[in-house]
């Protein structure tokens, strides 16, 4: 509750003093060029490239570690929680887990996305969570032993996530690949350069490997 007031208290500070307090006071490490809006942010570590940047009214808290590369995005009204590691009870069997988000170079997550960092997920450089409403969930009930687990999410380098997707723990969406609008992404794929598409996603169409979004050296795709 104490880190979500001073979050809280800081959101209303002009941005520059902001990053002053929050490297000098709080240790974390922001470019210069980077930048947060009105949001709160929560983390044991923050790390923002050179024109990384937050949006406004964006939830972040309880991460261990949120990173994002150069001139990488997190866009408005997105909701991003965690759960802190070494919990006595929870989630005591993942000894490894890692409640983060890593967001790669030039990578955005646009507006009102739900995202849970029980586990660390993984947005690869250049890669797009677009439209509103995909959910990204990194836990959930081992129904034959009663427990919570969590697992990790990768999504790797040149992909693009459509609308109202729902990206579940374990899976992987390999590098190059696109997951169609309304799609559930439920395990590990690994065939690059493929249209996946369903419930539960499938490969249903080869991706031409020349497209120039998997070649593009800017995030942003005007």
């Amino acid at each position: 509750m104490r880190s979500l007031l001073t979050a809280a208290l800081l959101a209303l500070l002009p941005w520059r003093l902001r990053r002053l307090v929050m490297v000098h006071a709080l240790g974390h490490d922001i470019a210069p060029s980077a930048r947060i809006g009105l949001s709160l942010v929560s983390v044991g570590q923050l790390t923002m490239g050179e024109g990384a940047r937050i949006g406004h009214l964006t939830m972040i808290k309880g991460l261990a570690r949120l990173s994002m590369g150069e001139n990488g995005i997190v866009g408005n009204l997105n909701w991003i929680s965690g759960f802190s590691a070494g919990h006595p009870t929870h989630f005591a069997d993942d000894t490894g887990r890692d409640p983060s988000l890593v967001l790669g170079r030039e990578a955005a997550i646009t507006n009102r996305h739900l995202i849970d960092c029980t586990d660390r997920v993984s947005i690869g450089h250049h890669s797009t969570l677009a439209g509103f409403r995909t959910q990204i969930l990194t836990h959930s009930i081992d129904i034959g032993r009663s427990v919570q687990r969590a697992q990790p999410v990768t999504i790797g380098a040149y992909c693009f996530v459509g609308t109202a997707c729902v990206v579940l723990a374990g899976s992987v969406l390999p590098d190059c690949s696109v997951l169609g609008a309304g799609s559930v992404l439920n395990k590990a794929h690994a065939e690059s350069y493929q249209l996946y598409a369903g419930t539960p996603a499938t490969p249903v169409k080869a991706m031409p490997r020349d497209a120039t979004y998997f070649h593009r050296a800017a995030g942003y795709v005007l």
